[in-house]
């Protein structure tokens, strides 16, 4: 259900000439899609008012009338005079207040367009149908499409077979729980990086003593790791799916998954072999449950991956939720190989992280995937307003 943001009154779905869009029986507020919005107005106030968005410019606006998140209030330049408009670049919707939406210049009609006659009503159903079809068509071969990432840095990561953010969702402000816990992770690294071996002997998570130091090495042994690359590919993992996460719950709820998908992830650990005295460091078991809340909460968000094969090289974009899929079966894999002693990774952990991340999502989803879907609903029972 798509809500005033203002009124908190139910939006009422309103067919226009250009398609449809949603009104609120209050104030007149309107919420209108980017696809109806490039029929109503001239182009490049429609491309000004995107690029922004998907910059992440402008200030904290208005709650999204649909998934609820802080939408971007975003300076539109119309005839030498500003209009301020909030817009979600997740949802793809902009939010008019009363009279704004009249501001904005009309979309020329042709003579051509004028004066022709109206369809019959089933030759326009018939159109319709064609176009979600073909919507649709392009929609999943995009989820699995090959174009290059915008951003020319991601080759760097994805060349080491890292994962990228393909569809980016804007952050509202700076992730502070998230980079600060990068910062600490990295100052430990370089402390310790001299005698790992003895401080990961005294600090770590030893299963056969885990409350030795009265149990402080749950927290100690998040911070340390086992040279660069550990921490290199904790640290990333973190950066590019915390922020997302840590935007949607807020600072303290975020911390709080962290913090319960590491005990998770220590505890299952622990389970498997509680008489061991390996040492046990590393922070990817909460960072497991961080990428689980993510893959749950923007399942539409894709995530791309870079094949190559002498100088072939190919793009492959999947859907969060697909490639949360193929990670969880490869940790159960891992994991029968760990129980056997077969290797030195704790996959348990992860899959006690990624369980307290399932968790997460099933009590906090209500202001985001929820609401996602109830969008991607509406969106899809009108094909012309995508």
């Amino acid at each position: 259900m798509s809500v005033c943001p203002k009124c908190r009154k139910r939006l009422l779905r309103t067919k226009s000439n250009a398609g449809f869009f949603f009104r609120c029986p209050e104030c007149d507020g309107r919420a209108v899609g980017l696809a109806v919005m490039r029929r109503a107005v001239p182009p490049q106030y429609v491309r000004a008012l995107w690029t922004q968005a998907r910059h992440g410019s402008g200030t904290r606006g208005q709650p999204c009338p649909v998934c609820c998140r802080r939408m971007a209030e975003i300076p539109l330049p119309i005839d030498g005079r500003e209009v301020r408009l909030d817009v979600c670049a997740g949802c793809q919707f902009v939010w008019f207040d009363p009279h704004e939406f009249e501001q904005l210049p009309a979309q020329p009609r042709t003579a051509a367009t004028s004066d022709r006659p109206p369809l019959p009503k089933e030759v326009c159903e018939a159109m319709a149908m064609v176009e979600l079809e073909l919507d649709q068509a392009r929609r999943n071969q995009g989820d699995f499409g090959s174009e290059p990432p915008d951003d020319t840095w991601k080759w760097i990561p994805a060349l080491f077979g890292m994962p990228v953010e393909h569809d980016v969702h804007p952050v509202r402000g700076w992730p502070w729980v998230t980079w600060g816990l990068a910062v600490l992770m990295a100052l430990t690294v370089a402390a310790t990086v001299a005698n790992l071996h003895e401080v990961a002997e005294a600090f770590g998570l030893v299963p056969a003593m885990a409350w030795r130091h009265g149990g402080m090495t749950f927290v100690t042994s998040f911070f340390l790791h086992a040279g660069l690359m550990h921490l290199i590919g904790n640290a990333y993992f973190l950066l590019i799916f915390g922020d997302n996460v840590e935007d949607h719950l807020g600072r303290w709820r975020y911390a709080l998954l962290i913090a319960a998908a590491a005990l998770a992830g220590d505890l299952l650990h622990i389970m498997a072999d509680p008489r061991s005295m390996t040492p046990c460091i590393g922070a990817s078991g909460s960072i497991s449950g961080v990428i689980a809340f993510y893959a749950l909460n923007f399942p539409r968000a894709r995530l791309s991956f870079l094949f190559g094969w002498f100088v072939y090289f190919r793009w492959i974009h999947v859907p969060a939720w697909f490639a949360l899929l193929g990670w969880v079966l490869w940790q159960i894999v891992l994991a029968q190989r760990q129980l056997a002693g077969l290797t030195d990774v704790s996959a348990l952990a992860h899959l006690g992280g990624a369980g307290v991340g399932v968790l997460a999502w099933l009590l906090w989803r209500e202001g985001g995937d929820a609401a996602e879907r109830e969008s991607f609903r509406s969106l899809r029972r009108d094909p012309r307003s995508r």
